[in-house]
Formats: structure tokens, C-alpha cells, sequence
């Protein structure tokens, strides 16, 4: 193993933690009334435009007056996500969410990376297959035909993450297109927090849990994942993502207080194992491509 792929892997495996934090963090304040959706979702927001503009401020990258990095259509699919996912939570339980949402961010990358040409190998696809059928276990007990508005946001949530995803494959500076989008959401972000606030004002904790996934998972977890995406292939991108329901799982049991199951830890070897596999053939068929070369 190359040590670039290396760098990329353990980046990879550090912003799907970032991205499962950020779950956990969303059940901690909506599943037990510490915040309601549209207030923690503005907090969520403002706080992760705050940390990365003053990162970029201290860094000497940004002053007022120069033109924002980032685009409005990366900023439009950064917001549609957080606020479809914050809204579906109202209406749905956390397996059945998760289970649409990752099925969406999957439909929506691989169909565009297959309209693009790409074409992942056969044990690639292997792996894909696995890592599904494994996250569909670990999903299912109890599932129930959803709430058809809760559904619909969840999968419109999906897309836009997968949207972001891919908007963010051409970023050259990750960390400042990343703010550039939180920035641009900054103006929106406000009105959605004061009206949230105004219908329920969150708790201590709830705003605690709202700023530390805006600030920390969000602005800083976003900010790597721009950084790794140009180095994975599309497929590799939205395989890897099947991850973070099994490591928000397992955070539901560090921090949450969830039980422990076999079913989990069986779940998430599949998972696990299912990615794993779809990376390496994704690895290997770069390596023999470069190797014609």
C-alpha cells in the first residue's frame, strides 16, 4: 500500500467518524428534546461558519472585502442536506432515516458516476453488496412503511449530500471552499436559528450538541472530506459513506447508552469488510491503469 493511499485511507476513515459524530450528536439534542430541528440546525450552521471563518482569518487566507471561496450551488446542497435531515428526524425513527438516507447518497453517486463512465469492477461491486446487504441487517428490525413527507425529506437530504459530494471533487482548497459554503449559508442559517429559538429555545446541552456538530464535525469533518475527495473515485466515495451508520451505532452505544447486540458487531464486519473490499479493487484498478501508462 502506497503511502498516499495510506494518507487518504486514514483521512477517509477520520471524516466517516466526523460524519457519524455528527449523528450522534442530532439523536443527543432532537431524540430527547434538548432542541427542536430548525433551531439546531441554524445553530449547527452559524456555529460551523463562525469556526472556519476564524480559522481562515488566523491563518491570514481570508479578510472582509475579499471574494468568498466556495460556490452557491456547493452552499444550496450544504443547507438542503442539513435542514432535509434535521426535518425527517421529526417524522421518522433513526433506522428507518438512516437506511433512506444512505440508500439515496448511494443511488445518487453511483448513477452519476456511471453517467460520467465510470465503471467500478466486478469486486468492487462485490463489495458494495456486501456493505449494503450488512447495513440492510443492521437497519431492519422494526422497520415500517415511513411517514411519506419524513421519507421524502430524508431522501431529498440524501441527494443533496451526494450533490455536495460531488461539487466538492474539484475543490483545490478545501478548507476555504468549505467555509466559503458555510459563509454563504451564514445569512439564511441566522433566520432559520432566531425563528427555531423563538418556537423552542434549546437547552444547554442542545446547544452545546448543535455548536460542537457545526463547529467540529461539520465545518472541520466537512473541510477534510473536500480534501480527500479528488483522490477517490466516485464509487469509492459513496461505497466508503456505508461506514458511518455502523460507527453511529456504535457511538449510540459509547455515548448514548444503547445496547450492544450481536447484530451490531456482525453488521458492522460486513460493513467493514464490504468497504475494505470496494477500496481495494478501486486501488488496484488505479494502480494497473497507471501501470499502462
Amino acid at each position: 500500500m502506497s503511502d498516499a493511499f495510506a494518507r487518504v485511507a486514514a483521512l477517509t476513515a477520520l471524516t466517516m467518524v466526523a460524519f457519524a459524530a455528527n449523528s450522534v450528536l442530532a439523536r443527543l439534542a432532537l431524540g430527547t428534546g434538548e432542541a427542536e430541528a430548525l433551531g439546531y440546525t441554524g445553530l449547527r450552521m452559524v456555529s460551523g461558519a463562525l469556526a472556519l471563518g476564524a480559522i481562515l482569518w488566523l491563518r491570514g487566507d481570508w479578510r472582509p472585502g475579499r471574494a468568498i471561496a466556495g460556490s452557491w450551488a456547493g452552499a444550496a446542497a450544504l443547507f438542503g442536506y442539513a435542514i432535509a435531515f434535521s426535518l425527517a428526524y421529526l417524522a421518522l425513527d433513526a433506522g428507518t432515516g438512516a437506511l433512506i438516507l444512505f440508500s439515496s447518497v448511494q443511488a445518487g453517486m453511483l448513477i452519476w458516476a456511471i453517467r460520467r463512465g465510470e465503471r467500478p469492477p466486478a469486486l468492487g461491486w462485490a463489495g458494495f453488496v456486501v456493505a449494503f446487504v450488512a447495513l440492510v441487517y443492521l437497519l431492519s428490525p422494526g422497520l415500517s412503511a415511513p411517514d411519506p413527507l419524513g421519507a421524502g425529506l430524508m431522501a431529498l437530504a440524501g441527494l443533496c449530500w451526494a450533490g455536495y459530494s460531488l461539487i466538492g471533487r474539484g475543490s483545490r482548497a478545501p478548507m476555504a471552499d468549505t467555509a466559503g459554503n458555510f459563509i454563504r449559508c451564514l445569512p439564511v442559517a441566522l433566520a432559520v436559528a432566531a425563528v427555531g429559538i423563538v418556537w423552542q429555545a434549546p437547552s444547554p446541552a442542545g446547544f452545546t450538541y448543535a455548536v460542537a456538530s457545526g463547529a467540529a464535525a461539520s465545518g472541520l469533518g466537512y473541510a477534510v472530506w473536500y480534501s480527500v475527495l479528488p483522490h477517490l473515485p466516485r464509487s469509492s466515495a459513496a461505497f466508503v459513506q456505508l461506514t458511518v451508520p455502523a460507527i453511529a451505532a456504535a457511538g449510540g452505544v459509547a455515548f448514548i447508552g444503547e445496547a450492544l447486540s450481536m447484530r451490531l458487531l456482525l453488521a458492522s464486519v460486513g460493513i467493514l469488510g464490504g468497504v475494505a473490499l470496494a477500496l481495494y479493487a478501486a486501488e488496484r484498478g488505479i494502480s494497473r491503469g497507471a501501470g499502462r501508462r
